[in-house]
């Protein structure tokens, strides 16, 4: 049987510049949770990839990484917040005094 994926259509979704913000900082964290299972694993940095050693270009911090590498980790957040947006959900940062919503 075919996979025909089917992901939740968040095209008609507008993200407001607090959100688009607050997206990078996002995807920065999940390099970083990313990058420290990789290297709880054994994983270290090599200019190639290399399963068997267990290297990997990309266990280098965030702003080291290639812009197309970051825009896969941006995209993810993305849709990620666009899709609890289309749900219902409001994302608001905390403010002072505030209990913050999600």
């Amino acid at each position: 049987m075919a996979y025909d994926p089917k992901p939740m259509d968040t095209r008609d979704v507008a993200l407001g510049g607090t959100l688009c913000r607050a997206i990078e900082d996002v995807a920065r964290n999940i390099h970083e949770v990313w990058a420290q299972g990789r290297m709880a694993e054994g994983w270290r940095y090599g200019p190639e990839y290399d399963g068997e050693r267990k290297l990997h270009p990309s266990l280098i911090p965030y702003e080291q990484l290639p812009e197309s590498e970051k825009d896969v980790d941006r995209a993810t957040v993305t849709q990620t917040v666009k899709m609890l947006l289309k749900m219902g959900y409001e994302i608001k940062k905390k403010e002072d005094g505030d209990g913050g919503a999600f």
